[in-house]
Formats: structure tokens, sequence, C-alpha cells
């Protein structure tokens, strides 16, 4: 008798979907993880960028999930945007992470997913969150790939939480758009610099770019990259650029909205570049952004497909937060960037210190 594991995944999909039709309520997906020494910096530090990877994971489940629980169209959903990411606390070899992602607002054609991290102790038991995030995702047809599936309707507790949902989804949109318009297809390369020729401190002396061949594990089922992927990259060049400018340790701090202005398709070449665009007494504000080049249609050229802040901190061998040597600005160009990360900067500061003050 021949075995048809496509029957067997229709005859499953088909009982999934009758369980599911009773609500669009879902328990959150969790995952559990071992943090290992390749998940970590020389001194024991998780990167930021694996933690950004899990986050994503799990709310590509959790989105993919509940868009398949209607008749129609199979579909994936792919990341479009991620708030801003405050790493709370570090995370070390050793400890387990717990990953929890819930959805909390849909609209027609996208999904809002709220992330938490944990960190574990396992000789203890104890546990902290260390990580908090929002993420949006919109469906794409198996079948179609450019065709957007829409999104079934959650169940909310009240009109209030539905109301605040749909501020969240009205101002994101708003500043993908801006971000895209500002960012979405100019290209700035930044080139390798002859280190030997450029100043310590300068932004010419730390930038660093990175060159990524898309292969089909870095990919979903629609042979586009997965978002976990590409912010492990930027999380990566980020990081470099922090520790050429302090050579210290150092630490994935926060990172501002992530937006995923177009799709990357397998194959593509990446270039992801990042420099140096603000230094406070204790941070460092890196600018990151990604080109993809894709090879089999070169005549279309490069284009810009996702930008980002990442913001890191320096550490000394005891963990503590050491100064970091400011930026030496070189150009006016220069000096207007890390005016505008200033105004970034003061503005997370106050509303750090606005949500403290609503705790007590």
């Amino acid at each position: 008798m021949r075995f048809n594991r496509f029957g067997v995944y229709k005859k499953f999909l088909h009982i999934y979907q009758a369980q599911s039709a009773i609500g669009h309520r879902h328990v959150p997906a969790e995952s559990k993880r071992v943090m290992r020494p390749d998940d970590a910096n020389i001194v024991g530090n998780v990167h930021g960028g694996t933690i950004l990877k899990m986050i994503e994971e799990a709310g590509g489940i959790i989105s993919t999930r509940h868009c398949n629980t209607q008749p129609g169209d199979r579909c994936v959903a792919a990341l479009a945007r991620v708030e801003r990411t405050d790493f709370l606390y570090p995370m070390f070899i050793g400890e387990v992470a717990h990953v929890s992602a819930e959805i909390t607002y849909t609209s027609k054609h996208s999904v809002e997913v709220q992330v938490n991290v944990l960190a574990e102790n396992i000789l203890t038991g104890a546990k902290k969150v260390t990580n908090k995030a929002t993420l949006w995702y919109v469906p794409f047809s198996l079948q179609n790939v450019d065709k957007i599936i829409e999104v079934p309707p959650i169940e909310y507790t009240n009109q209030e939480q539905e109301e605040e949902g749909k501020k969240r989804y009205e101002a994101q949109k708003m500043e993908r758009l801006e971000t895209k318009e500002r960012n979405g297809e100019k290209i700035w390369p930044v080139i390798s610099p002859d280190r030997q020729t450029k100043g310590t401190f300068t932004v010419g002396f730390s930038q660093s770019s990175l060159i990524h061949l898309v292969g089909p594990s870095d990919c979903t089922l629609l042979g586009f990259v997965h978002g976990g992927v590409t912010m492990k990259l930027m999380d990566e060049v980020a990081g470099i650029v922090a520790a050429r400018h302090c050579k210290t340790n150092i630490v994935t701090a926060s990172v501002d909205a992530i937006n995923f202005h177009r799709k990357i398709k397998k194959g593509c070449i990446l270039t992801v570049s990042g420099r140096m665009t603000f230094t406070s007494k204790k941070s460092m504000e890196i600018e990151v952004f990604v080109d993809a080049d894709n090879l089999v249609e070169a005549d279309k050229g490069n284009y810009r497909a996702v930008t980002a802040f990442f913001t890191y901190i320096s550490l000394d061998k005891e963990g503590k937060p050491l100064p970091v040597p400011p930026l030496k600005l070189e150009n006016e160009e220069e000096q207007k960037r890390s005016e505008e990360g200033e105004a970034r900067y003061l503005q997370n500061k106050a509303k750090r210190l606005s949500e403290k003050e609503q705790q007590k």
C-alpha cells in the first residue's frame, strides 16, 4: 500500500481546522532551549541576535498557525516589523530560554504578536524576564507568493482592548511608510575602510559590512528569508562595530523598530552594513541596513530590504557598564546623523523614566 503523505497532512489539517473553528483565542506558543557556547560571545553573554531569532521563530509559528485556521489558501506569515525591543537583563550560557508568544491584535491583513522571553537558572530554578517584544506579520499564500491572505479575527476580552490594538496598528503602519519613504530605495554603501589611515573612535574606523549568500536553510516555505535570520546577521554586524569602537565586552541593550521594506529571496546576496551614529556616556547607537542583490534577476539591481538602529553598552569583567569613548565626527553628514541619534536617545530615555514613574 502506498503511503500518501499529502493525504495524511490534509487529514490532520482538517481536524485542526475543525477544532480551531470553535474560537480564535489561541493558547500562547511556547518553546524552551538551553543556551550553548555557540549562542554567546567569548565571556558567556548570549548574543542579542540569537534571542531575536528565537523571538521571531515563536512569532512566526503562532501567526502562521492562526492564519491557517480558516478554509482557503494555505499561507505562511512573513515578518513585516519589530517594535522597539529592550534587553532588560543579559542571558548566559547554561541558562534555559523560555519564549512565549501570544496574538494580541489582528487587522484585515496583519497580525500583532507579543513575545516574552525569560531566562531560567537551572541550578536554582530562578527566572527573570530578559525581553519583551511586539512583532507584526503579514500572511502570504503558498500558491501565489504575491497574494496576501485575509487574517481571521480574534476574540477580544473587551472593546477597549480592540481599540488599543487598532491604535497600535495605525501607528506602526504610519511609521513603516515613513521609514520606507526615507530609506527604502536609497543605497548608501559602507565601504570597508583602511584602518591604518583612519583615526580610532571615528565612524570610518569601526564601520563594518558582512556578505551573506541566502541558502535554503535561511528561508521559509515561500523561499524568502526568515526575519530572525536577517536580525541575527544585523546584530552580528552591529556587535562588530561596537566592539571595534570600544575594544571591550559589549552587549545589545535595545533595538529600535526594525522595518522589513521588501522580501528577500533565496539565492540573493545580502550586504549587511553597520556604522556608528551616536555615543552617550555609556551607550552606542549603530545604524544597520540590509541591501539585497538578486543574482538571478540581476537586471533589477539591488535594493534596501531592512533598516534598524541597535544600541550597545560596554561591560567590564564583572558585567558593570563602562564609559564609552566619545565618537569623533569628521564631516557634516556624520554630525547630522549624530544629532538625530541624540534626539532618539533623549526620547527613549524620557520614555523609560515616564514608565518607571507610572509603575510606582
